[in-house]
């Protein structure tokens, strides 16, 4: 069957790794033991090759999909001639100790008669290693010698022992017959104990209070009560869903290579922690109120400044693995197809050690951040960061990949300069402010020389707008963020001319682009969609430009772009049709900047 659309999916997970399950009950999408693992479930890219986990009615149905209110616990419901059914799919959250995931499928039959088929077909990593399958009274296991994948049966002790199981090449299918009221079901656990056994309905059903219990009370802990909070709180339990709770690091997205352009080459893998979303995570948690959330991805940050074992890029990576390693080793899937045919099918990122100056000042900026919210670094964390900014003044202005890793070659790109200053300008008021050692004549001398080069060679006049890189009149929307950090105010003619500027050239309706690759090639074939992340920052930066209604009115057409439960992946194609990989944090990281800004804007015109 073909893969289903990238949309057509809703998350689970236990904050060590998640799955996706489609709106037809399958789960194709889910790598073990931990997010950036290699997959047992690859579907989603190799419909033949990839592996899968599908439940669904054996009678033609409709289905439709929802998440249990306030939490991460996914319903598919199913509507045949015969009934109505029920998938619940959830993840029981692991400490941060834990080892051994767990995905629970509960089945229910909630009105009439309704007959289940199930088809476990796992092809672990990535579909290259064999395994061995045993069939119990009890369930199945699926074992290599690198990880093994257990299926317990969810069933009464008075229940007739099912017949209609069967081993086909490794693969096990089995039917599951209920009446209205009746729930059964399966969970699959890596690296068990012990054999397979069989699960009491009693015990699931305390599995699903207590995961529906945490998620709520996850939740309750968010100051946020402006408008779009249904769109707010869900961004926010897909981002808590994005972290590896162990280390606090949080993923760019769960899946590798969905294409940016459907039969393109733009397939990247997102199952890392890039210092960037990192950065900007702290930001949009300290807003809703997260503080332990956002303390503890600094931690994570922190740590990688104090390691400051980077390569060509500098003192950081601009992104490491969630454990904090960093070998990111790129390699090509060549016997899986891709998505649609998307190849080549990637894993690991080759970008990993491009110099990327703005990450910088993300980083100092997010730290600044904590410090103001009374999460001040220790001393090695402030002497660290102090050797970073050093290593800046040195090393700024240079060509560079820039934030949106083209490979195209180095270019002075105007947001890695604004960034810069960030970085430095960030440093001496926290120097200032906390009374800590710094050098700061120095720092404050190299921070002026950037404000003066970025507004000297940056502003292309003949545009009436900051560009992309000193070289080119190309605009780019990473711009966008000059404003909010201060490197010009929102009323300055010079930024109001810039919006002008890119709503003329990268707006199309709500949708925004990153750049233009034809005017500004970037070392890849084909093009791409509008960046949903640039959306909801368009949307930010005309609140705070005072361009509420324009801020609004684009606000709420993003909201038309989510999938049916509120989730985004990076990109929106012409037909808009989400492409790239799924969900994505920047995105939903954004558009909790964009919500709670133009909320705020709001409450003070009213």
């Amino acid at each position: 069957m073909p893969e289903t659309a990238i949309a057509d999916h809703g998350l689970v997970g236990d904050l060590h790794t998640s799955a996706l399950v489609s709106t037809e009950g399958t789960v194709d999408w889910f790598c073990l033991p931990r997010v950036d693992s290699p997959s047992v479930f690859g579907a989603l890219l190799d419909d033949e090759r990839g592996g899968h986990f599908r439940l669904a009615p054996v009678d033609p149905h409709e289905s439709r999909q929802m998440y249990f209110p306030d939490s991460a616990v996914l319903v598919t419901r199913f509507f045949t001639e015969a009934g109505v059914g029920e998938v619940v799919d959830f993840m029981p959250v692991l400490g941060r100790q834990d080892r051994g995931s767990r995905l629970v499928r509960m089945v229910r039959c909630v009105r009439g008669k309704m007959r289940f088929a199930g088809h476990v077909a796992p092809r672990f990593d990535y579909g290259r290693r064999a395994h061995r399958t045993e069939l119990t009274d009890s369930g199945a296991v699926f074992a290599t010698d690198a990880l093994t994948l257990t299926v317990h049966v969810v069933r009464e002790p008075e229940d007739p022992r099912i017949a209609q199981v069967k081993v086909d090449e490794g693969d096990v299918g089995f039917t599951l017959e209920l009446d209205a009221g009746e729930l059964r079901g399966v969970v699959l656990e890596a690296a068990a104990d012990g054999p397979p056994r069989e699960i009491r309905v009693a015990e699931i059903d305390r599995l699903f209070d207590d995961t529906v219990a945490f998620w709520h009370t996850w939740l309750a802990r968010s100051t946020y009560r402006g408008r779009w909070r249904e769109m707010v709180n869900r961004s926010a339990i897909t981002l808590k869903l994005l972290t590896y709770d162990p280390s606090g690091g949080l993923v760019a997205a769960p899946t590798a290579a969905l294409p940016e352009q459907v039969g393109g080459e733009r397939n990247w893998d997102y199952r890392y922690t890039w210092v960037r979303d990192a950065s900007f995570s702290v930001f949009s948690l300290l807003k809703l109120g997260f503080i332990e959330e956002a303390s503890r991805f600094g931690g994570w940050l922190g740590d990688r400044v104090r390691e400051r074992v980077g390569g060509e890029g500098g003192p950081l990576n601009i992104m490491y693995r969630v454990d904090g390693s960093s070998d990111l080793k790129e390699e090509i899937l060549e016997h899986w197809r891709g998505y649609r045919g998307s190849s080549p099918v990637r894993i690991g990122n080759g970008a990993a050690e491009q110099l990327q100056l703005d990450i910088y000042g993300e980083a100092a900026d997010s730290i600044a951040a904590l410090d103001r919210a009374g999460l001040r670094a220790p001393h090695r964390g402030w002497t660290a960061m102090t050797e970073v900014l050093d290593w800046l003044c040195e090393h700024w202005d240079q060509p560079e990949e820039g934030i949106w890793e083209t490979r195209g070659g180095r270019q002075s790109f105007t947001y890695g300069r604004v960034m810069s200053w960030v970085a430095l300008d960030r440093g001496i008021r926290q120097a200032l402010e906390t009374g800590r050692p710094a050098p700061l004549e120095r720092w404050r001398e190299e921070r002026d020389r950037i404000y003066r080069q970025v507004m000297e060679r940056g502003w292309n006049a003949r545009r009436g707008a900051f560009v992309q890189h000193y070289d080119t009149e190309v605009l780019d929307s990473s711009l966008l963020r000059m404003a909010t950090v201060g490197f010009l105010t929102p009323d300055d003619p010079m930024w109001a001319s810039t919006l002008d500027a890119m709503e003329a050239e990268l707006v199309t309706d709500s949708l925004v682009y990153r750049y233009d690759p034809a005017a500004s090639p970037d070392g890849l074939q084909g093009s791409e969609g509008t960046f949903s992340l640039c959306s909801f920052a368009w949307v930010d930066a005309l609140a705070r430009a005072g361009r509420l209604d324009q801020a609004r009115q684009a606000f709420e057409k993003m909201l038309t772009y989510a999938n049916h439960l509120g989730l985004y992946s990076e990109e929106i194609a012409l037909t808009g049709e989400q492409i790239g990989n799924f969900p994505q944090a920047f995105t939903h990281l954004a558009l909790i900047d964009a919500a709670t800004t133009l909320d705020a804007a709001l409450d003070r015109r009213r």
